[in-house]
């Protein structure tokens, strides 16, 4: 085979390699209660490629390390392991004083060669607790390392996270307890098991621990489940265990010496859901509770809109008090499209645009005149906003519809009123804008004393906390601009 396509072969199966350790490295942090990166060497010194910040324990670290390079000074373990293809111990003080254990194991592709350097660093408290666990435990956490090293977890990568609160249990091969956590023996507590179970087969507990857990190991894989046990709903992690025959009898045994595809033990995490399950179904509950008394106040809105409808047409002969209901029945049903939604979604954020829309339909269906051609529009991106923002936003562009609609359509019969958003991010902007309008001669937006622009004025101003003006360009434009979820 030609030299440059074997090269590329295995630099291609080293990129795989490199993929799957990286996708074990968070269960190895998060088990191991330490930080995991790891290093490749480069031009310019060793730099991190991966990372993996536990969430069992506070991370050494406030930022990403992924990126950043390192020199031998810096890190001489690192590169004893990348250069020499040596592991290695040792303390260490990060900056800013914090005192660590770092221990650092050589990646090596299958033909042998280093490639990487996987770095796992823990708190001086937290590796002092882990030397006080038993011993059977604190060789499964090697295990663990070596599988990583070996990119055998990469499945492990679909596992729910490994938590704080969460207990951790050690079975030996014949699927005895061999070490349980202060929080694991909480856990078992809760389902009767009073008694030290270290020493107990899985098989004498009334549990669903020896099913899960048998067929991990006869299977090799990494298994998830959730099961009630009595009143408890836990959920079971268990990854089977690979061991590496230690080499000679050394003190210090390195997780990647000879391997072996031998299953000798598992790791088992237990989480008891039940009081989670019990927040959900209180929060659903709630939730739906709620969508009903919006949907409630909705068809009560629209009750009363219908009222004052039916009331608007009595008043024969009065066109000042007709105009004034039809008016409040504008702005009522532009509260009810708000309840509308907020009684078909789960979340309380709104997409304007949508609302904006339905507006736009009832607008256009009872305010202009068959013999009118007016065209109402609505154009911009999608914008979600929360429901007393969203409210706001409806009641100012119903007000400004209607004002177009009856102060510049007067002798008109044709034209076109476009209701523009825009995102800014950190604020909105809506533009509506009445192509053919003529503002009055000397007009003053804050000596108008029209209900309609002082409601509008009055929103946008002390209900978004933002700014409205009107525009003379080629037609009228009433321009708001506010900030995205204000403080209260």
């Amino acid at each position: 085979m030609d030299q440059q396509v074997a090269r590329l072969i295995n630099d291609e199966n080293d990129h795989a390699l490199l993929e799957r350790i990286e996708k074990g490295l968070a269960i190895t942090a998060d088990v191991s209660r330490a930080d995991v990166l790891l290093y490749r060497l480069g031009a310019q010194g060793a730099e991190v490629i991966a990372q993996a910040q536990p969430r069992s324990i506070s991370s050494l670290y406030r930022q990403s390390q992924i990126g950043h390079i390192v020199s031998p000074a810096e890190q001489p373990l690192v590169f004893q392991a990348l250069q020499e293809g040596r592991a290695g111990s040792s303390h260490r003080d990060l900056p800013g004083g914090t005192p660590v254990v770092q221990e650092v194991y050589p990646v090596r592709n299958a033909a042998g060669e280093v490639i990487a350097a996987m770095s796992v660093e823990t708190n001086l408290i937290a590796h002092e607790r882990h030397r006080r666990r038993h011993r059977s435990f604190q060789r499964a956490i090697r295990w663990l390392q070596g599988m990583a090293l070996r990119g055998e977890l990469a499945e492990a990568a679909a596992l729910s996270p490994f938590g704080e609160w969460d207990g951790i249990v050690y079975v030996d091969a014949q699927r005895r307890i061999a070490y349980l956590s202060g929080i694991a023996n909480n856990l078992y507590r809760r389902l009767g098991y009073l008694l030290d179970l270290r020493g107990t087969l899985l098989a004498d507990l009334q549990t669903g621990d020896e099913a899960l857990v048998r067929q991990a190991m006869e299977s090799g894989r990494c298994l998830e489940e959730e099961r009630r046990e009595g009143r408890r709903l836990w959920n079971r992690k268990v990854i089977p265990l690979r061991p590496r025959e230690p080499g000679g009898r050394r003190r210090w045994r390195p997780p990647w010496a000879v391997p072996s595809s031998q299953v000798a033990g598992a790791l088992v995490m237990v989480h008891d859901l039940t009081e989670e399950r019990l927040r959900e179904e209180e929060l659903r509950l709630k939730a739906t509770m709620v969508q009903e008394v919006h949907h409630r106040v909705k068809n009560n809105l629209q009750a009363v809109a219908s009222l004052l409808r039916m009331q608007a047409r009595r008043m024969e002969g009065q066109p000042e008090a007709r105009q004034a209901l039809q008016e409040a029945v504008g702005r009522i049903l532009s509260v009810a499209v708000i309840h509308e939604f907020l009684s078909e979604a789960e979340e309380q954020r709104i997409n304007i645009r949508e609302v904006c829309q339905r507006i736009v339909a009832q607008l256009q269906a009872v305010n202009v005149a068959p013999d009118k051609r007016i065209r109402l529009e609505v154009q911009g991106p999608s914008i979600y906003l929360p429901s007393r923002q969203a409210t706001a936003c409806a009641l100012v562009v119903n007000e400004l519809l209607e004002n177009a609609l009856k102060h510049g359509y007067q002798g008109r019969q044709a034209g076109s009123i476009t209701v523009t958003l825009h995102d800014g991010g950190d604020v909105v902007g809506i533009d509506v804008q009445d192509a053919g309008g003529r503002l009055p001669a000397g007009f003053d937006l804050y000596r108008e004393s029209g209900l309609g622009l002082q409601i509008v004025r009055t929103l946008v101003e002390e209900g978004l906390r933002g700014r409205f003006e009107l525009r003379a360009d080629g037609g009228v434009t009433a321009v708001i601009v506010f900030p995205k979820d204000f403080p209260e």
